[in-house]
């Protein structure tokens, strides 16, 4: 009987230390995960990922967007993907009646992360030598940090020590995209407004409509060139381009900073953005509760802009 007790005792207790140790949080190296980038020459974040672990794609980061997307040139080239019929009505920031094809229940990696069940849809377009795009839904409740000193991302449950190095500015949503404020430097005089970061768009600043009429930007600003833009769906909007003396975030002051703007052309850009040729010169931490990010000036803050 003293021989049964103890058995069962030694057995509880062997349970017991397997069940607190199950419970225990993971050691740090486990709560982080490190993804490698290329910057691309036209200033988007390219990360290879595999597809239902038979197809390798090269896909855009792509911090306004939440969903994952391949473009109609690579579902071409791609064998795993099963595609379920046409979805109407996927919104793109160039315009809104767009029908895109979708391929349910994939498996999905990048960097040793998967994710199981996951839809992608069929774009026209993405970065230029990219096979596609992602968001940063897949990074739901987790810190992302951009490193472009090192060209490594890392998705973490923790803030890094280092933040302290970093100024916290608040960030602001609207339609499930990511808004700070910054200000543009117009005769003289630091005019604010709210700015949609936008990893995917490769320019430096595209303003909105509304900004562009209230400040008189087509009287005051000098225009150098006229271009036309394509987002994933292939409208074509047709900007044209300025330059600001001075472009302030935070703390951190750009000079002769490229500008697009539709001149004439009210209602139709409706927001402004911040793209890749700024966002590259800042080391980036965005918190895992989307409420501030934290922007550190890197090696890349004074080089020339970009002519894309």
């Amino acid at each position: 009987m003293k021989n049964s007790l103890l058995l069962l005792a030694v057995v509880l207790l062997a349970y017991t230390s397997r069940a607190q140790q199950s419970s225990m949080p993971p050691s740090r190296a486990q709560r982080s995960f490190v993804i490698p980038f290329q910057l691309t020459p036209y200033n988007n974040l390219s990360i290879q990922a595999v597809l239902n672990g038979r197809d390798t794609v090269n896909l855009m980061f792509h911090l306004a967007a939440n969903y994952v997307a391949v473009t109609e040139d690579a579902a071409k080239k791609i064998k795993s993907l099963n595609w379920g019929g046409s979805v109407d009505s996927v919104k793109s920031w160039g315009g809104s009646d767009n029908t895109s094809r979708v391929s349910r229940n994939n498996l999905f990696e990048i960097a040793g992360m998967k994710w199981e069940n996951t839809a992608i849809w069929e774009d026209k377009y993405s970065g230029a030598n990219t096979d596609g795009k992602f968001g940063t839904d897949l990074f739901e409740h987790k810190n992302i940090e951009i490193d472009f000193d090192n060209n490594l991302i890392t998705i973490s449950t923790d803030l890094p020590e280092k933040i302290k190095d970093y100024e916290k500015l608040r960030l602001t949503f609207d339609h499930d995209n990511m808004f700070i404020e910054a200000a543009c430097e117009i005769d003289g005089q630091a005019v604010k407004n709210k700015f949609l970061v936008h990893s995917g768009y490769s320019g430096s600043i595209l303003l909105d409509d509304q900004f562009v009429a209230d400040n008189k930007l087509g009287e005051k600003l000098k225009v150098i060139d006229e271009k036309d833009l394509k987002d994933s769906f292939g409208h074509v909007l047709k900007t044209k381009k300025a330059i600001i003396p001075v472009f302030i975030i935070g703390r951190e002051q750009l000079s002769d900073v490229p500008v697009g703007f539709f001149q004439g052309a009210i209602g139709r850009q409706k927001m402004s953005i911040i793209g890749g040729d700024i966002l590259k010169r800042f080391n980036i931490i965005i918190d895992a509760q989307r409420e501030y990010i934290y922007l550190k000036a890197n090696h890349l803050k004074g080089m020339a802009f970009s002519n894309v």
